[in-house]
């Protein structure tokens, strides 16, 4: 299991931006973490994956730990071998690479004896790579660039996927594409923490979801409960009862101002 432990961050020495958060991913599953934008969400990826000091950021307190051991004193290439891996937010495609290049150097990450067995694997989870993986990936479509991302992660062959935001500005038939890939990925055998602002494709698909507000965790709770939940239907689901009021509303305001005490 993938643990979290009232964690908490600083960034410049004086931006308290985790606020002792604890969160689980047990092996096997799919867990979400919703939030709006500046929620803290990609600083918790950070933080399992070694990359806070590239930002200026540093763990002041708590502990994340693999299987019980713990890893948060780890730098990026550290995490990597403990098998966990994460496609960014944005895709960070080497452009100038063609598509097998690309997956090869997530393959260095890895077992390099194991690269070409790897690809193969990745060729067929993503056959749309495979009749394009001569072509220089800066020339791939946005759903093209994101499943490279996903590729190049899945090419060390990690235990856990960490997803940042992978439906971002992406149409609806390709998120629908994407999520249906995470499904498969999942039921290969990976576990994923998968941040993401479209709650309803995330929330289809886990297990088990928390709500983050200004770097703490507000709701943790079962997948389908967020779903019913009338505050994470109208402030994350864009979904509204006929005749409900507004975020303004005192009865919603009150329930927020309790999140974020």
């Amino acid at each position: 299991m993938l643990a979290i432990q009232n964690l908490e961050v600083v960034y410049e020495d004086v931006i308290l931006v985790l606020k002792g958060i604890s969160i689980q991913v047990p092996d096997g599953a799919i867990v979400a973490l919703l939030g709006a934008n500046g929620a803290g969400k990609t600083t918790v990826l950070r933080a399992i994956t070694g990359l806070l000091d590239i930002h200026r950021g540093e763990i002041t307190k708590g502990t994340i730990t693999l299987d019980g051991v713990p890893i948060h004193g780890l730098d990026a290439p550290g995490t990597v071998a403990t098998g966990i891996s994460q496609v960014m937010e944005g895709r960070r495609v080497f452009k100038e690479f063609s598509v097998d290049e690309n997956l090869r150097i997530g393959g260095h990450a890895g077992d390099r004896s194991r690269v070409n067995d790897n690809l193969d694997r990745i060729y067929g989870l993503f056959p749309r790579l495979a009749e394009r993986r001569k072509q220089v990936a800066g020339y791939l479509s946005g759903g093209e660039q994101q499943m490279l991302a996903f590729g190049r992660a899945l090419m060390a062959e990690p235990r856990y996927l960490l997803l940042d935001e992978p439906s971002l500005g992406l149409a609806p038939l390709i998120v629908q594409q994407i999520r249906d890939l995470i499904v498969q990925i999942n039921e290969q055998g990976t576990s994923i923490l998968l941040v993401e602002q479209n709650a309803n494709m995330a929330l289809s698909i886990a297990s088990h979801g928390y709500v983050m507000e200004t770097g703490k965790i507000v709701m943790d709770e079962a997948a389908a409960t967020l779903r019913e939940d009338d505050d994470v239907k109208e402030f994350y689901l864009g979904l509204r009862e006929e005749g409900s009021a507004s975020f303004r509303d005192v009865k919603h305001y009150k329930r927020r101002k309790r999140w974020l005490s």
